[in-house]
């Protein structure tokens, strides 16, 4: 019975090394998912909706529709939408930074809205 002893403890040690390891570092980087989010500009004043949320390593797509030509800016990410009367204007990007940036008018620096990267 000794000598299976040994050979016991050392595989069940091993084995709880290896599951604290794959429960450890499982989820470290773990993929994003495709994130699409569609809003509107008024008056290049307000945007609907204002509060756009995504986490990190999603692919995230924007579409912005205006009813007024100009350029909305994403800060953090310094993404330009060049927007046209009526036309959708969409960029896709991976949000790899985390934080609370800020979306504005670009020509008056009108706050719209704000992207959430948790």
């Amino acid at each position: 019975m000794n000598r299976y002893r040994v050979p016991i403890v050392v595989a069940v040690v091993v084995i709880f090394i290896a599951i604290g390891g794959i429960l450890i570092f499982a989820d470290q980087n773990p993929a994003g998912k495709p994130v699409t989010l569609d809003v509107t500009v008024t008056g290049a004043k307000s945007m609907s909706p204002s509060d756009l949320t995504a986490h990190k390593n999603d692919t995230v797509t924007i579409s912005v529709t205006s009813d007024t030509d100009g350029e909305v800016h994403l800060h953090g990410y310094d993404i330009h939408f060049d927007t046209k009367v009526g036309q959708v204007v969409a960029q896709t990007f991976q949000a790899v930074n985390t934080g609370d940036f800020e979306i504005e008018w670009e020509s008056t620096s009108a706050h719209l809205g704000h992207l959430v990267v948790s």
